[in-house]
């Protein structure tokens, strides 16, 4: 009967659409209809294989699988434990009011890749963000895009009002220090800028107005440039990779590995083990 009833509804709103829309707009609107039938049959058929996968690796007893609720459970549960053991990390807020309300965009969203990166962290690290005033656009912005943003460690203090001095280790890429490792007494400052500013060198320049201890990671150490077609080489990046890269030393405790897995392949740089040599070239030609 609802089958039928179905029919009769879809034959009644065929013949409204030929009554009340010209044709152009009917044949668009029908368009419009069978690519969201297809959409919703593709969906339904992609839920459908999820499905089966999971009930496949619960028989072969591989990749144990956890309720919604158990592993929201065991995030909580690392993510307070790194609030007293795990690596700490500031993004420093206090650069924003300069930015056009594009950067402004982008910026949350690089912060909520960072926390949402660091929610499936093993290891997870403490985060915290910096001179984030709550009548300020950045606030709002993250607000209507970040779910949980309210959960955040969010301060308008400086970071040097909760910080002592000595333990603070500024991030940027213009600092002649190179970063050789991290450390948990540690709090590594990352400045909240979007990786296209136009302005040069304002992470570095705040760190010197503090009298911070600066350092940069190791792209020089253990990456080379790569030739493009623009000659294009640099080193900036958003504050989710370096994040990444950070997070991914931790686990790894390798340098080679974190950039290799996280630093942009169009920044113009690239780890030497990953460019082939001549001879594997010629094998693919």
């Amino acid at each position: 009967m609802a089958h039928i009833c179905s029919d009769v509804c879809e034959i009644h709103y065929s013949a409204l659409l030929k009554v009340f829309l010209p044709f152009n707009e009917q044949r668009n609107v029908m368009r419009k209809q069978r690519n969201w039938e297809r959409q919703l049959a593709a969906k339904k058929s992609k839920r459908k294989d999820e499905k089966q996968r999971r009930k496949l690796n619960r028989m072969n007893g591989s990749n144990p699988q956890f309720t919604k609720r158990v592993m929201k459970a065991i995030t909580r549960e690392r993510l307070a434990e790194a609030q007293s053991t795990g690596p700490k990390l500031c993004v420093d807020l206090s650069m924003t009011d300069s930015m056009s309300d594009k950067e402004i965009s982008r910026l949350a969203g690089q912060l909520r890749r960072l926390y949402g990166s660091n929610r499936r962290a093993t290891r997870p690290f403490h985060l915290f963000l910096t001179e984030l005033r709550q009548n300020g656009r950045l606030y709002q912005e993250c607000l209507r895009m970040n779910d949980g943003f309210l959960n955040y460690m969010i301060t308008e203090e400086s970071f040097l009002d909760i910080f002592p001095l000595e333990m603070v280790v500024y991030l940027t890429p213009d600092a002649e220090e190179v970063l050789e490792t991290v450390h948990a007494d540690k709090v590594y400052i990352l400045g909240g800028l979007v990786d296209e500013s136009i302005q040069k060198k304002l992470s570095f320049s705040r760190a010197r107005e503090l009298n911070v201890h600066t350092a940069r990671l190791p792209i020089d150490e253990y990456m080379v440039k790569k030739n493009n077609v623009k000659n294009f080489h640099s080193k900036i990046l958003a504050v989710n990779q370096v994040f990444d890269i950070l997070r991914t030393f931790c686990d790894t405790r390798s340098w080679t590995e974190a950039l290799q897995a996280w630093f942009p392949q169009g920044k113009g740089y690239v780890v030497p083990s990953a460019i082939p040599s001549p001879s594997e070239i010629m094998c693919k030609l």
